[in-house]
């Protein structure tokens, strides 16, 4: 569904999004945008709405109003199928990986190769897995192994192979880092870099500043369901975007901090 893109239309554009659970508002009137080969934070305390917003996105869950475009193409996310179909992925912090399964077999779970005769193509999706992880990461070897025998850096290399692997334009990331050792954060923070210079665009939600300000373009932050700053990163340093996600405002001797001052 990507192929119809309008050009010059950001990459994704959500618009005045609500999402009302009775009588809470977990997201309320939030629009943001992401263009090719971005990274966009979407930042906020537990419960401000960053997950909500980002679920919808995904298709996991349906907004109560507001609209979606792709590309400029109106989407109608009714399930993650939907989402994928237009090149949405989401890597969820838990993964989505089958712990019992090895490498091939989660890259392909649910979307798995068949022969002409309707039988798995296993040696294709073990060929296939090896060239998509070498890809991210050359000294993978572990291909035949659980999943729940790999360290937490090699099973986000899986994750992210998987949704590379099926032509993702779209990527969310949902805490990418957490629970990492410093070598595989700095892996993961690399592969981010290398799929935006590849033109997908990235939401990455994030509670690691570090990650935000060395991976991000431009940050929104949520507080009470609420847009309440979208930023530049050269624009906001970190005592910046606490004093949003905490007090949901900006300090009141604010300026911008880059070169738009």
């Amino acid at each position: 569904m990507l192929d119809t893109a309008i050009p010059d239309a950001p990459l994704v554009q959500m618009v005045d999004i609500y999402k009302q659970f009775g009588g809470i508002h977990a997201v309320e009137g939030v629009s943001v945008d992401l263009r090719p080969g971005e990274v966009v934070g979407v930042l906020g305390h537990n419960g401000a709405g960053k997950s909500c917003l980002m679920r919808i996105l995904s298709g996991a869950m349906r907004q109560t109003s507001g609209e979606i475009f792709v590309n400029g193409t109106p989407a109608d996310l009714k399930s993650p199928q939907d989402a994928k179909q237009f090149g949405i992925e989401t890597i969820y912090q838990t993964l989505a990986l089958a712990n019992h399964l090895d490498a091939p077999a989660n890259l392909f779970l649910g979307r798995e190769l068949k022969t002409r005769f309707g039988n798995l193509d296993e040696a294709r999706m073990l060929s296939e897995a090896a060239e998509a992880l070498r890809q991210l990461n050359p000294n993978f070897k572990n291909l035949r192994d659980p999943v729940s025998r790999l360290s937490g850096g090699q099973r986000q290399v899986i994750a992210i192979a998987r949704a590379i692997y099926f032509q993702a334009k779209v990527l969310i990331m949902d805490e990418p880092t957490a629970a990492l050792g410093p070598s595989e954060t700095a892996m993961v923070a690399d592969l981010t870099l290398r799929l935006k210079d590849e033109g997908i665009g990235i939401f990455l939600i994030s509670h690691d500043m570090h990650d935000v300000f060395d991976l991000c373009d431009r940050v929104m932050v949520m507080n009470k369901g609420q847009n309440v700053g979208a930023f530049r990163i050269e624009d906001v340093n970190k005592d910046d975007i606490l004093s949003l996600i905490i007090k949901g405002k900006l300090p009141d001797d604010w300026a911008p901090r880059g070169s738009a001052a």
